[in-house]
């Protein structure tokens, strides 16, 4: 618990609420992948696809069918990747079960060329999410975020145009209303 009674942590899904009026997260699912209290927050949105390749963005990558996500409007300039191979990837750190952020890029490359990380095993973001130390409590308590445990569904098995609504109805009760309103004011 943060000062302000929030439960955050590692792996913590935000689901953003349906009217959010920033464009970078709107109708988006952050995995909260470093949180620290007094220094801040730092995730990747989970269902923002870009039409792009990794190895169309590193030269030196090896040939690899893994599409890239916009993490989040912070550092655009830089790439990261959640995954599911923290027992063979060194310098991984564990944010969920059988989650896992960052690792040994060197040896990622080695493994994916060895065949022993596949496209499903991995996720790769340009960009992060980022807050200030008590931002993201600010913005949870005016209702912009609602929280949802950590799944490792949500972040290699679901559909990116299908995932805000998914994480709402898992949630339940009201959420699975919100679930259904939809994406333009001129469709109701």
């Amino acid at each position: 618990m943060n000062p302000k009674g929030i439960k955050l942590d590692r792996g913590v899904i935000l689901v953003s609420e349906p009217f959010m009026i920033d464009s970078n997260f709107r109708r988006s699912v952050v995995i909260l992948c470093d949180y620290t209290p007094d220094e801040g927050t730092v995730g990747f949105i989970l269902n923002k696809p870009i039409k792009m390749k990794v190895n169309e963005l590193i030269g030196d990558f090896p040939d690899f069918e893994a599409n890239v996500n916009y993490g989040g409007p912070v550092a655009t300039d830089t790439i990261h990747y959640i995954h599911t191979a923290g027992k063979i990837l060194d310098e991984s750190i564990q944010i969920g079960d059988g989650i896992f952020w960052g690792g040994s890029f060197e040896k990622l490359k080695s493994l994916i060329s060895s065949d022993l990380i596949k496209p499903e095993d991995i996720k790769f973001y340009i960009g992060y999410s980022g807050w200030s130390a008590g931002q993201l409590e600010d913005e949870i308590e005016i209702g912009s975020w609602v929280i949802e445990d950590s799944n490792p569904n949500y972040v290699f098995q679901s559909k990116h145009d299908e995932l805000w609504s998914e994480t709402l109805i898992n949630k339940g009760d009201t959420y699975s209303v919100i679930s259904q309103m939809p994406d333009s004011f001129n469709l109701n």
